[in-house]
């Protein structure tokens, strides 16, 4: 049940993004944000660990704030599902934030 209240938060948030963050657009919430909640759960557990470990040097130099760069670039892989568009580099950005901080949220009352 947790699972699914956690799924059902980061589409929500993907919603929350779109009404505030200019250059982002999802459609509807179901299917749109759904779908769009399900691709960005798949690339964060195939896509983003292979990403971090290429630019492990890169995020040591940094102590670890280029991991805000990686999440923006999985997060703006959305813009190919139809009914989601991402704008650019700074709306992923926001965008990623966005989501990270209201699953951060869900899993702090959940705990």
């Amino acid at each position: 049940m947790k699972l699914l209240i956690k799924f059902l938060a980061v589409a929500s948030a993907m919603l929350l993004a779109s009404e505030f963050i200019e250059g982002i657009t999802v459609d509807q919430f179901w299917p749109t944000a759904v779908i769009a909640a399900v691709v960005l759960g798949v690339l964060n557990i195939t896509v983003r660990p292979l990403l971090l470990l290429l630019t492990l040097p890169i995020n040591l130099i940094t102590l670890g704030l280029f991991t805000f760069v990686l999440n923006a670039v999985v997060f703006w892989l959305l813009s190919f599902i139809e009914g989601v568009e991402i704008a650019g580099f700074l709306p992923a950005l926001l965008g990623s934030l966005t989501v990270t901080l209201v699953k951060w949220i869900v899993d702090l009352i959940f705990k």
